[in-house]
């Protein structure tokens, strides 16, 4: 994709997007954070490919969205296949 070409999702922010054009090139790191409460050292320890770890985070309630560290969105979990996806729901 060129410098000039943005992507068909775009359209309806279109001026807000072309004015961070010359940044798409710059990497970042997407997080999700789900809180683990009443976890231990031990359990942390024991943990292996295949465990599952409950989370305090409800399944209706969204997941916050950081791009190196700044709250940009919201997301909500989903099953694709075999795997789980994000699903974006809002951006701020």
């Amino acid at each position: 994709m060129s410098d000039r070409q943005l992507p068909a999702e775009c359209d309806d922010g279109v001026a807000a997007v072309q004015s961070w054009r010359r940044l798409w090139w710059l990497p970042c790191e997407l997080t999700l954070e789900l809180p683990v409460s009443h976890f231990t050292v031990g359990e942390l320890l024991r943990l292996q490919p295949g465990s599952i770890v409950a989370t305090a985070w409800s399944p209706s309630r969204e997941i916050p969205l950081e791009a190196n560290g700044e709250l940009i969105g919201w997301t909500e979990f989903e099953a694709v296949g075999e795997h789980r996806a994000a699903r974006i729901t809002e951006l701020l």
